[in-house]
């Protein structure tokens, strides 16, 4: 082959493209569906132990503070699967993002298991963010100023089940 040759340069351009295409999926892409019976792992390693569930979190919910919940996802974002909140049937529900959006989980998560290990963190979110996220299908109790306080868990390792 000569240096000119452009089905070799087309050939290396394909095989870069392919090297790429897992690294892009990872990068803004949602996972796949979770299919009945399946697990999905993301992140870091889940440790050891007995998680809390949502109730018992939201009853002592402490910034910075390490944890590992358990639950059932209500709602997952449905544009990129960015956040999931995890929550009883008829109760209020932590949302779930993920660290440095390092990882999505599938926009079609609800009604999974999921098993989360993270830091909680309780913000005030600003009337513009609480709008953005409420588009997203996100249900927030807000102030008569139209911010919203939450009880989110920054994710750095998430198990869904289905």
């Amino acid at each position: 082959m000569h240096p000119g040759d452009t089905s070799m340069k087309a050939r290396s351009l394909l095989a870069c493209l392919c090297l790429l295409a897992p690294v892009a999926a990872l990068a803004g892409d949602a996972p796949p569906a979770l299919a009945p019976g399946a697990v999905l792992l993301r992140g870091t390693p889940l440790p050891k132990g007995t998680p809390v569930t949502v109730e018992l979190l939201l009853k002592d919910a402490r910034d910075g503070q390490p944890v590992l919940v358990e639950g059932t996802v209500r709602r997952a974002c449905s544009r990129k699967g960015c956040w999931m909140e995890l929550a009883p049937a008829d109760g209020p529900g932590v949302r779930v993002t993920f660290k440095d959006y390092a990882f999505f989980v599938p926009t079609d998560s609800a009604g999974a298991q999921a098993r989360v290990a993270g830091t909680i963190k309780v913000t005030t979110l600003s009337k513009e963010h609480a709008d953005h996220l409420a588009s997203e299908g996100a249900a927030l109790k807000r102030a008569a100023d139209g911010t919203a306080r939450e009880v989110q868990v920054v994710a750095s390792g998430v198990e869904l089940r289905r």
